[in-house]
């Protein structure tokens, strides 16, 4: 509770407090009431100095001749009122119960304060506790003083181009006067876009940080309430909160919370959030960039958002803050990894290579796991193996190693994930492999991980072929080894990633000799018209039926070729899937020297277990536990 509501308190008890005083009766006559006892009272009847009585059952009270007054307690004597009338005292009498009590006050005002009291708990109750009810329409702002776990660009890393569109930004907030001298305006808002992860909110702290100015961050839903107008009295407080302490930054953190596109005719209006947006624009239109208060917003969905945002003299920069690359999540990791003790065997690279597509949270993530996995096997610093099976349990799931599978189970897999990897292996288009395991891990049974040697930015037609043939190698290894019969619906996933792939270069990418390069989107697509949802075909059925068949043509020619690696290569085929079943998880290097060789070179399998940890026998190796009851199981790649 802070201090106005303390005073607020003290200052309506005061009140009661004085009401009290003012409507009690004999708050004013006690204070120079002499209090006399029976016998002195009897006296001064006898002496006549008693000018007259009022009596309150066995109260007695009374003023002097003189003007005094006084009180005492009388017994019970019945000769009491004659002597008072024998003496020419003017008596008078009251009922015992006309006094001022405060349980009678609190009796009569108990429900109003009830009501009074339910009331103010309701409102603290909307408002979170902030300001209570008189600050229900208060902004929910947090200030970040500059000095308060400040961060600058150095603990930003791998988004180097969208820093230095904030570099004007700080500049201004530092030197006004630089920017105003030649008559340029700095722009008043500024859109960080971004998938989730990708460091938004960080990039507007370290703009705050640089600048030494004060951070106002509040989310885009605090704006919203069940109550139409308190949004837009919130953004008038919060700007108003800005202009005291300019020059400042005003974060909004998932702004397409409330400054979605109005009007869009897709399940109805919302008055509220519509109300608050109209504030929002008008505040930010009014704006003079001499204030030096500039709004910084964050979103992953800058589609939704309102043109009106967007339009100059409001959000003027739209920066865009990508996943990093390569490079980027180098720098990112050498930044986290500042906080652990890792081993000299750690090669940033090779991590950075292996995690394509990871945000700066995810490897933020990845580091951290890295440290709590070594802890776990009570190392004292973190190795490479620790960093991969970080991004293993990261990436594909955790290895299920309780899991119990059959003997025919465990060779069917081997088999299946063998196919992938020797397809992969004769296709010079095809991703480097990694590693290949039969090691179940999240929904898969086995699979084959693969680690770019760049950041993928543009697919060949070589290379989408070369993806179709390695997909296809379980479902075909299977074919071979067991049988027509004997497949399983483990290649599921396969074939839909090979279909999926087969869609996408005849109908977008225009890889179809026959169809060309023409967009064809999907059939039967929902359209909104009004407010009802219809059925729009894009193509003619005949050029529906072109596309099937242009599909299956891939596919089939994919297939054939998979065939063919996998029959010309059927020793390697023999020889690897043994590997797998002996070893469960081999490395490239591994598989390569498996192949050439028909052995491979391990370890020490005590190393091994020094580094691993318990989990792993002493045997260096360990197998599923095998229950020759169950039947073979589905698997994926």
């Amino acid at each position: 509770m802070n201090l106005k509501n303390i005073a607020l308190w003290l200052f309506i008890g005061l009140i009661i407090i004085g009401l009290f005083n003012l409507f009690n009766p004999n708050a004013s006559n006690t204070a120079n009431t002499l209090d006399l006892t029976y016998s002195q009272f009897l006296e001064n009847v006898k002496n006549g100095s008693v000018n007259d009585v009022t009596i309150r059952g066995n109260n007695v009270s009374g003023n002097f001749s003189d003007g005094r007054k006084f009180k005492t307690y009388a017994v019970n004597d019945p000769t009491l009122v004659e002597k008072l009338t024998n003496m020419g005292v003017n008596i008078s009498a009251a009922p015992l119960d006309d006094g001022f009590s405060i349980l009678g006050i609190l009796i009569s005002w108990f429900p109003m304060l009830l009501l009074i009291g339910v009331w103010v708990f309701f409102m603290r109750q909307m408002q979170g506790g902030k300001g209570g009810a008189m600050g229900f329409g208060k902004s929910k702002a947090k200030l970040l003083n500059e000095n308060k776990n400040k961060i600058t660009f150095n603990d930003v890393a791998g988004v180097d181009e969208s820093k230095e569109e904030l570099v004007e930004i700080v500049e201004f907030l530092k030197d006004p006067r630089k920017f105003q001298k030649l008559g340029g305006r700095i722009p008043k808002g500024a859109l960080l876009v971004g998938s989730p992860g990708t460091g938004k909110t960080l990039l507007a702290r370290a703009v705050a940080g640089e600048a030494n100015v004060p951070f106002f961050s509040i989310s885009g839903s605090d704006f919203v309430e069940m109550f139409v107008g308190v949004g837009a009295s919130r953004v008038r407080d919060m700007f108003e909160q800005g202009r005291k302490h300019a020059p400042c930054i005003i974060f909004i953190d998932e702004i397409d919370a409330v400054g979605r596109s109005r009007g869009a005719g897709l399940g109805g209006g919302n008055d509220e959030r519509e109300q608050t947006l109209n504030q929002i624009l008008v505040e930010m239109d009014g704006f003079d960039a001499q204030e030096g208060v500039i709004i910084v917003a964050a979103t992953n969905r800058p589609d939704v958002l309102d043109p009106a945002l967007l339009r100059p003299g409001r959000f003027d920069r739209q920066i865009v803050v990508p996943s990093p690359d390569l490079v980027g999540r180098e720098a990112i990791l050498k930044v986290h990894m500042k906080k652990i003790t890792f081993a000299p065997d750690v090669n940033i690279r090779t991590v950075a290579r292996g995690t394509p597509g990871f945000s700066g949270a995810d490897l933020a993530n990845l580091v951290n796991e890295s440290a709590l996995l070594a802890a776990r096997k009570n190392k004292k610093i973190v190795t490479m193996i620790d960093f991969e099976e970080s991004r293993d349990k990261v990436a594909f799931g955790t290895e299920r190693r309780s899991a119990v599978m059959t003997e025919d189970e465990i060779k069917l897999t081997a088999y299946h994930e063998a196919g992938h990897a020797l397809c992969s292996l004769n296709l010079p288009a095809s991703m480097p492999i990694h590693k290949a395991t039969i090691i179940p891990r999240g929904r898969a049974l086995g699979m084959v991980m693969y680690l770019p040697e760049k950041d993928i930015i543009s697919v060949t037609r070589e290379e989408y072929e070369a993806r179709m043939v390695s997909a296809l190698g379980g479902r075909v290894a299977e074919e071979i080894i067991f049988g027509r019969d004997k497949v399983t619906s483990g290649a599921s996933s396969d074939i839909q990633q090979v279909t999926k792939t087969a869609r996408e270069m005849v109908t977008q990418f225009g890889m179809s000799e026959t169809l060309g390069p023409i967009l064809y989107a999907e059939n039967d697509e929902e359209v909104f018209l009004g407010r009802s949802v219809q059925k729009h075909k894009n193509v003619s059925e005949e050029t529906a039926k072109t596309i099937d068949s242009e599909i299956k043509k891939l596919v089939d020619e994919s297939y054939e070729k998979t065939k063919q690696i996998l029959n010309t290569k059927i020793d390697d085929l023999h020889t690897l899937a043994k590997g797998l079943i002996e070893y469960e998880t081999l490395e490239l290097a591994e598989i390569k020297e498996l192949l050439k060789t028909g052995t491979i070179n391990r370890a020490n399998p005590e190393d091994e277990i020094k580094n691993a940890g318990p989990s792993v026998p002493k045997s260096g190796k360990s197998k599923p536990t095998v229950n020759p009851d169950l039947k073979p199981k589905p698997q994926t790649s």
